[in-house]
């Protein structure tokens, strides 16, 4: 599945509306295995936008790139150990990527 192509206003924006979220899955040692795809793209289903906490990544920019393809994702942001995600809902879209309308992330 190819990742979501966003502009870098687009980025910027996602970046800072997923500033105050917590970590929704937590990806451990043993790397990307299909139960932590599938936790991400239910996280991704009901939020639109998530962090994805790594733990001790080899390479933790390899790892956030497999994981935004592996759920069609786009990769908004890398902060130390924590990947930023934003899939928009497939019927449902709930954050406004235009500027001019401002939206807050839903809960």
């Amino acid at each position: 599945m190819a990742a979501l192509a966003l502009s870098s206003r687009q980025v910027r924006r996602l970046r800072a509306l997923a500033h105050h979220l917590k970590p929704l899955v937590q990806l451990g040692q043993d790397g990307l295995s299909p139960g932590i795809v599938q936790a991400v793209e239910r996280a991704l289903l009901d939020h639109e936008l998530i962090k994805v906490q790594m733990r001790q990544p080899q390479d933790k920019e390899a790892v956030g790139r497999a994981v935004a393809d592996a759920t069609g994702a786009a990769l908004c942001g890398l902060v130390g150990h924590t990947v930023i995600l934003y899939r928009p809902h497939p019927d449902k879209p709930r954050i406004e990527l235009d500027p001019s309308k401002a939206t807050k992330v839903p809960s």
